[in-house]
């Protein structure tokens, strides 16, 4: 074998080792979302790659075998053409007893080297940049290949198979798509610019409505304004005049007795029409929606969407009433501050390392706001007044205080045995928990 035919016989193995190295990263890599657009697109190779990446044991072995045949025929024409070249190269300028070392060393070094840029490194790269792109060119050819080397790879994926088995280890590939994975794609494309930043802060918020209860978003019941059913107008109107509210409950005597409630502007348009008005007059009660407090507010929608309603009375596993809730409140969480309203922020940031906040604020909205993963046993309470009083272990005072991650969150307000506000500023001793 001359040189030349050795050349062409290396640049030959050089071209299928990089279509194989190629092939074995563009399948493996391709993200099943994308995989899956593309052949709603139109292009059925999508399906062969995801049929492929399902049950991947065939098109690895080829791969295996593609591989290691070529870098053993590498080899082989290394030492059978090149050494011997190189050999005769360096005699013709120094004759020693080590030159046949040398050109075996130098002929092993540069099909290594040449094998490992343009069959293996070149390649990978380029099909990590464009997985999907090249998944679909390449995997009528792996196909043509596994049915070609069908006796192999039954033979090596057979027993492969049989010593996973028996070490009861599963190789189906699954890829199932969580909500931090949506999470980490939406910040990256944030990140990227492809999203708005308005656009990224509506999907985390459409995500947190899952995860909130109506409570973190309800009308306490302490502020509750509603009428007993006998008021007479004057009465009703006078507290319509004081608390303006676009509803209001109707009780038989007291809050756990709610018989429905009425719209303002409906009661004020008969007013008008007809001085004596009574509130259980069929024309302005409506009767009232009632939902449990550990729904979500993503059930909460549901359930409005299914009564054709958007105001809910909230009652707890007592059948006490804990506050209500409007459909204009749910969709608060979601528009949040993209939609500017007249009440004032539950979190106010005073300066880089110090903030007020509400202790009726939800947990949610504190840990975005001061970037904190999550509350010690935060199933126990939903707002940070409520985290207050659970790392005391009494009812809050002024000056009481928590360090928590990297923060120190003081009581400076109560309301009886509410905590109405705090002042949370950077701890000096981060890393500590602490209350007191």
């Amino acid at each position: 074998m001359n040189i030349l035919e050795a050349v062409f016989i290396i640049l030959l193995l050089i071209a299928i080792s990089g279509f194989v190295s190629c092939s074995e990263l563009a399948l493996a890599s391709s993200r099943k979302i994308k995989l899956q657009v593309m052949a709603k697109e139109g292009d059925v190779r999508a399906l062969d790659v995801l049929k492929m990446q399902e049950q991947p044991g065939s098109f690895i072995t080829v791969v295996q075998i593609g591989l290691n045949a070529v870098a053993i025929l590498g080899g082989i024409v290394g030492e059978a053409a090149i050494r011997p070249f190189l050999n005769g190269i360096i005699r013709s300028h120094i004759d020693a007893g080590w030159v046949e070392t040398a050109a075996s060393l130098l002929s092993f070094m540069l099909v290594t080297g040449v094998f490992i840029l343009f069959a293996d490194l070149m390649p990978k790269r380029f099909a990590m940049t464009h997985p999907e792109r090249i998944a679909v060119r390449v995997v009528r050819p792996v196909m043509l290949l596994i049915f070609v080397l069908k006796p192999f790879v039954l033979f090596f994926d057979g027993i492969a198979n049989a010593i996973f088995k028996a070490l009861k280890i599963s190789t189906v590939r699954t890829d199932q798509l969580t909500s931090e994975d949506i999470y980490a794609v939406v910040d990256a494309g944030a990140q990227a610019g492809v999203l708005k930043q308005q656009e990224h802060y509506l999907i985390e918020n459409i995500f947190d409505m899952q995860e909130r209860t109506v409570t973190s978003t309800m009308n306490a019941r302490e502020n509750i304004a509603y009428f007993d059913k006998n008021d007479n107008i004057e009465t009703v109107l006078s507290i319509m005049a004081e608390k303006p509210h676009a509803k209001f409950l109707v009780c038989n005597g007291e809050l756990e007795k709610v018989i429905g409630y009425i719209e303002s502007h409906t009661l004020l348009t008969l007013y008008l029409k007809e001085q004596n008005i009574r509130l259980t007059d069929r024309r302005v009660l409506r009767k009232a929606l009632f939902i449990p407090d550990t729904l979500s507010l993503y059930e909460v929608l549901e359930t409005f969407k299914n009564a054709g309603d958007d105001f809910a009375v909230i009652v707890n596993e007592y059948a006490l009433v804990v506050g209500v809730v409007t459909l204009k409140d749910v969709m608060s969480i979601v528009m949040g501050e993209l939609v500017a309203t007249e009440e004032e922020p539950q979190i106010i940031q005073r300066s880089e390392t110090s903030w007020l906040i509400e202790g009726a604020a939800p947990l949610e909205d504190v840990m975005r706001a001061l970037d904190i993963v999550d509350f010690p046993h935060s199933e126990n309470y939903e707002t940070i007044g409520g985290f207050m009083m659970y790392m005391l272990r009494k009812i809050p005072k002024k000056t009481d205080f928590v360090l928590y991650d990297k923060y120190k969150f003081e009581i400076i307000d109560t309301d009886n045995l509410k905590v109405d506000q705090l002042l949370v500023s950077l701890n000096p001793l981060a890393g500590t928990t602490e209350a007191a």
